[in-house]
């Protein structure tokens, strides 16, 4: 189910620059999802990816604990950046899925960033 709502999210991404477009999808511990997709800009350091709009969207919501997400992008695996890793880190992911080449692909998080910098969760 994340995967589908990530790979819908891809489609809206505004991406003129790098033609690289990718979806996230995040889903709360309560359920809840929250869909995200990267906006590029000329400025290139403006630019944010799909899965901080993911995020933002969901604290805007009022939430603050992301239980799994799930990436897609224009080629596949398309892992989060380490940017996003750490905003993932902060409001304590515990799941990453994305699409791979014989299917999906799903690890824990802290494989993913084992060592992440500070913060409350």
């Amino acid at each position: 189910m994340l995967l589908d709502a990530a790979r819908t999210a891809a489609t809206h991404a505004y991406a003129p620059y790098s033609r690289f477009e990718v979806g996230a999808a995040l889903s709360t511990p309560t359920g809840e999802v929250f869909t995200g997709c990267n906006v590029e800009n000329a400025s290139f350091g403006e630019t944010i990816c799909a899965e901080r709009v993911a995020v933002t969207t969901m604290v805007a919501a009022g939430h603050r604990s992301i239980d799994a997400i799930a990436v897609v992008g224009s080629t596949d695996p398309c892992w989060p950046c380490g940017a996003c890793r750490q905003v993932l880190a902060e409001f304590g992911c515990r799941r990453v899925i994305v699409d791979g080449p014989e299917g999906p692909m799903e690890m824990e998080f802290t494989d993913l960033l084992p060592h992440a910098f500070g913060g409350p969760a």
